[in-house]
């Protein structure tokens, strides 16, 4: 079964050191929740931001969302061919249970996520839907047994889509990293670990453009 983990992603809580900003205070105040259960978000708080280590990199839940919502639409995730998890910027890494619907509002997704940090688990009828762990991306690898990493980068050896797909489906217990942060690239803790690293673009494409196109090329193989 192929793995899927969005790295680094640009989804977090605000940071302590920015709670008592106005804007953050402002914000508290009009959605009645405490500024550590609010997720970060350069949409709210782009000037609070530059004063985060790092800032390029975070503070984009909705990228996120949007990869999500490509991965849990597929035949392959729809089917319980693929395991996905999200590591973030600051080493939680959430579990996506199987079959699981996120919304398709933003807003939603939001408070979802923001529920998820407060209370660690989301469950219905009985089935953990979503889980949420401290666990930074060496460890992550550890727990899910990750015998063939490739990580996609700009960084990497050029190659495509299909030729990927086609090394995936060859190894036993394939991992896919796709970085989940607006600019940047990984960092080294996370770069060493992969087995391979390979870019599919010079340009930096969105991380549900590039899940959508891999995933397909690998749904295809299996249909021949």
């Amino acid at each position: 079964m192929l793995t899927l983990i969005i790295a680094e992603a640009a989804l977090e809580i605000i940071p302590k050191s920015i709670w008592r900003f106005p804007s953050v205070i402002k914000q508290s105040k009009s959605r009645g929740k405490k500024p550590g259960e609010m997720l970060l978000d350069r949409s709210y708080h782009h000037f609070e931001m530059l004063k985060l280590k790092y800032h390029t990199k975070r503070g984009r839940p909705d990228l996120i969302h949007f990869a999500l919502l490509e991965i849990t639409s597929t035949p392959l995730y729809l089917e319980n061919r693929l395991n996905v998890c999200v590591h973030t910027f600051n080493d939680k890494v959430i579990f996506l249970g199987k079959s699981v619907k996120l919304p398709k509002s933003y807003f939603r997704f939001e408070g979802l996520m923001e529920n998820l940090f407060k209370d660690r688990k989301i469950v219905s009828n009985d089935q953990c839907l979503l889980e949420i762990l401290d666990m930074n991306f060496k460890e992550l690898l550890n727990k899910i047994k990750a015998p063939y990493v490739i990580g996609l980068s700009r960084h990497g050896l050029p190659s495509s889509f299909e030729n990927i797909a086609n090394e995936l489906k060859n190894k036993d217990g394939p991992v896919l990293v796709v970085g989940g942060f607006p600019h940047g690239h990984f960092s080294e803790n996370t770069s060493r670990c992969f087995k391979k690293t390979s870019s599919i673009n010079h340009q930096g494409l969105a991380s549900n453009v590039v899940i959508a196109r891999i995933i397909y090329e690998y749904e295809k193989l299996f249909e021949k």
